[in-house]
């Protein structure tokens, strides 16, 4: 499924804490740039990347996995190829109660891991990219104005 403009918007505006797997400390990766943006614009970003945990990227303590967050999470965000991304979502679906949203980056698609999101009532995007997205439904805005915007 190809998320309509009306779908990633509720996906921005209902999204408040992101877990970016595949996190990286060097800022030159699509990872640690996409997340630095936003943060920026308001979100909480976890990241989440085995050989970087114990240390500290965002303003978090970076995890090994998923199951280690301690704190609701809206939306996964994924860097990973796409062959690695079932695993992920699996894990994803099993120890984030509350996840709202599976998002695949720029690239990264994997049709049996997004039915398997849609089967539990979970949005999934795929082959798209926030910071890519964010700007071209709402601007500048920041994530409290993005949240008082009317639909």
């Amino acid at each position: 499924m190809i998320p309509s403009d009306d779908i990633l918007r509720d996906i921005f505006r209902r999204t408040r804490v992101i877990a970016c797997v595949g996190a990286s400390p060097r800022p030159e990766r699509p990872s640690h740039y996409v997340s630095e943006f936003l943060r920026a614009r308001g979100y909480r970003v976890i990241p989440v990347n085995p050989g970087q945990a114990g240390a500290t990227l965002f303003g978090e303590r970076v995890v090994a996995r998923l199951s280690e967050i301690d704190a609701p999470v809206d939306m996964v965000d994924i860097f990973r190829r796409s062959e690695q991304v079932l695993p992920v979502v699996e894990e994803a679906l099993e120890s984030l109660p509350g996840l709202k949203t599976v998002w695949m980056q720029i690239g990264v698609r994997n049709p049996e891991a997004a039915a398997l999101a849609q089967a539990r009532g979970v949005t999934e995007v795929q082959d798209r990219c926030p910071k890519v997205e964010l700007p071209r439904l709402f601007g500048s805005m920041s994530l409290a104005q993005i949240r008082s915007q009317v639909a």
